[in-house]
Formats: structure tokens, sequence, C-alpha cells
């Protein structure tokens, strides 16, 4: 029979306590007392003034820095007109509403009729041979004249020695001019001889000479009057299948707070180049009064509203309409600046001044009230 299983005797580093003291049980996070204490905020970093010495440069660091380049010469590099602090008074003949104030930013323009009219509508635009003074918006009327205007006079068109400024991009290349960094032989027209020129590369072309356009030209048109143009009434037949394939799609013009742009009028015989309806739908503050812009919409784009659903309008170009023939009026490349007008709210009313309206308005709150309005269960 074999002996039974001794234990092992323990060793002396067994018995040996690797602790000098039982460690301490762990705090109880749930009481305040045992809480970490946090650390107080760092104070704020103050900033180190520059000695006075460094914003003096020596002379032959000033003569070595380039010269600021001048921008006032093209209204497209100034800067946004809520940046700047330019504030030019509005002659009193203009600002009282009886008359007009012609501005000109250059002798040239003022000579060949080109200027800036200041009136009780606002700013306007007057280019020679347009029908009317074009505004940045039309639907919109001004209850007072400016006071002032907020940046120096100048036509928001592209100029007519150039077709647009300079605004840092280039502008949009034509099928004629891609084609010729392509190197691709373009078709000319039957009985022309194309002028054969030789491009970078040492490739022979042929290409159409390039029409240059003039984006300051104004068109008024063929000259025939907007019931011309119209013609005769449409019957409810007629009206009625104009609009039904308009109601559903949303082929249309949005307009906004701004009300009735200038530009839009582009947009709308765009509109008409394709269909003889253009669906425009009302946004906004313009739907306030829209009897006052359903009659600039048919006075100033020629045509006629015959139907009106809410902010939905549906403008009609009229029978006699040619595209071709129709009237063109220059883009605006950039919104102009606001005028300044009178305070709706007069803070001092007529006959006190401000410490009497200010003593007037500290008794008014100090008065007990005749009713307290409190909300009705």
């Amino acid at each position: 029979m074999p002996p039974p299983p001794q234990r092992p005797i323990p060793s002396h580093v067994g018995r040996a306590s690797l602790f000098t003291s039982a460690p301490p049980p762990l705090p109880n996070r749930r009481n305040s007392k045992n809480r970490p204490v946090p650390l107080p905020p760092l104070p704020p970093r103050r900033r180190r003034r520059p000695p006075e010495n460094q914003h003096q440069r020596p002379s032959h660091e000033q003569e070595a820095m380039p010269a600021r380049r001048t921008t006032d010469a093209n209204p497209a590099f100034r800067a946004p007109h809520l940046r700047t602090s330019y504030r030019k008074p509005v002659p009193p003949a203009a600002a009282a509403g009886e008359g007009e104030a012609l501005l000109a930013a250059d002798p040239t323009d003022a000579a060949a009729g080109r200027s800036v009219v200041v009136g009780p509508s606002g700013v306007t635009f007057r280019l020679p041979g347009a029908p009317f003074d074009f505004q940045f918006s039309y639907s919109e009327a001004p209850r007072a004249a400016p006071l002032a205007i907020r940046e120096p006079p100048f036509l928001p068109f592209a100029p007519p020695t150039m077709p647009r400024p300079w605004t840092g991009k280039a502008p949009l290349l034509t099928k004629e001019e891609k084609a010729r960094r392509r190197g691709v032989r373009l078709h000319t027209p039957l009985g022309q001889e194309p002028p054969r020129t030789v491009s970078a590369h040492g490739i022979m072309m042929e290409v159409r000479g390039r029409r240059q356009r003039d984006f300051a030209r104004v068109s008024p048109g063929d000259g025939r009057s907007r019931e011309e143009v119209i013609g005769e009434p449409l019957t409810s037949a007629e009206v009625r299948d104009l609009i039904k394939p308009h109601m559903s799609h949303n082929r249309q013009l949005n307009i906004g707070r701004d009300g009735l742009t200038h530009n839009m009028l582009e947009m709308i015989h765009c509109h008409w180049r394709r269909q003889e309806i253009c669906k425009v739908r009302c946004r906004g503050v313009p739907t306030v009064d829209m009897n006052n812009l359903c009659h600039h919409l048919e006075e100033k784009s020629g045509g006629k509203v015959i139907k009106r659903v809410g902010g939905v309008v549906f403008l009609y170009r009229g029978r006699n309409y040619n595209p071709r023939t129709r009237p063109r009026y220059p883009l605006m490349l950039w919104k102009p600046a606001t005028p300044v007008y009178p305070k709706l709210i007069q803070q001092t009313p007529e006959g006190l001044t401000s410490e009497e309206a200010s003593e007037m308005r500290r008794r008014g709150q100090i008065l007990l009230p005749i009713l307290k309005l409190g909300m009705i269960l």
C-alpha cells in the first residue's frame, strides 16, 4: 500500500508580506466628503503688447514692399458696401421728393446719357435707348426719399469697352474657343472662306471669326407696342389649354424677398423662348401686395397675367411674340448698395429734445399699469 501524498512544505518567501501595511479601502464616491476637489480655473492669458519700435520699419524695408494696388478704377475690386463708411448726401431737391439728382461717375458717361438717378423711388440707372430706368428691384417702392448713398455712383452693368470687369474668375469659354484649344477643325458655312491659323502646337485649324458682343447695349425691340405683341384677348378655353400642362411641373420662376429684380426680366424671356407661359411663384414678402407685383410683371416684361392662384402667377407672352426681336437689356453683374433711408420709428418725437423724451419714457416705466393682461384658461 503506497503512502499517502504529503503536502509541500511552505517556504519563508511565501510567508513574507509584500506590503508594510494593509492597503486602505477604496473611498465611497457617493459621499460628498470623499469627492475630489476641482482645480481652480486657469487665469486668462494676457496678450503681450508689441513694442513701439516694432511698427516702425526701416526706410529700406518700406521701399522694398510693393505698392498697394489701386482698385478705385473698377467697382468690381471695391470692398463690399457693408464694410465701407462711405456716405454721400443726396441733394435737397431729390431728398424732398421734388426732383431727381443725376450722378455720373465719369464725364464721358454723362455725355453719353449713362447716369445714376437718385429720386423718390430710390436709386435707378439710366442708359441711352432704354424705355425705362433700370432698378435692382421694381416691386419694392420706398415710402420716403433716400438721404444718402452708401457708395460712389457707378452703373452695375458691364462697361461698353470690355465684356465684363475682372471678378477673380475667367469668363466661360465658348464652343469655338474650346474646340480651338482641342485642335479640332471647325465647320464653316457654305460659300465662306475661313481664316487659316496655326495653334500653339503647330496644328493648322480653320476657325470662324467671333462676333464682338457688347453686354452693355440696350435693344428695346422691334418698336411694336405691348398691345400689338399680345394681340387679341384669349378665350377661356385657350387659357385653360395653356395653363393645364404647367400646373404640375416645377419649371417656374421663383420670386423671393427682393421682389421682381432686374435680372429676372431676362429669365422670363428665356422661359418664353420655349413655351408660351411663364409660371411665376412668389414667396415671402412680395405676396403681401400681389396687385403691385402683377402690375410690374406686365409693365416691365410686356406680357399678360392670364391667371393668378394665390402666389402663383401665369404670365402669357402674347400671340405675336418673336424671341428674335424681343427687347434686350443688360444684366446687373453685382447688387448695388441700398441707399440710406430715414428711420421709420423716430427716437425723438417732434417738438421734444432727446433729454425730454428720455425723461418721459422713464416716468412711463414707473407708472402703475391700468390693467395686467394674463393668460385666459
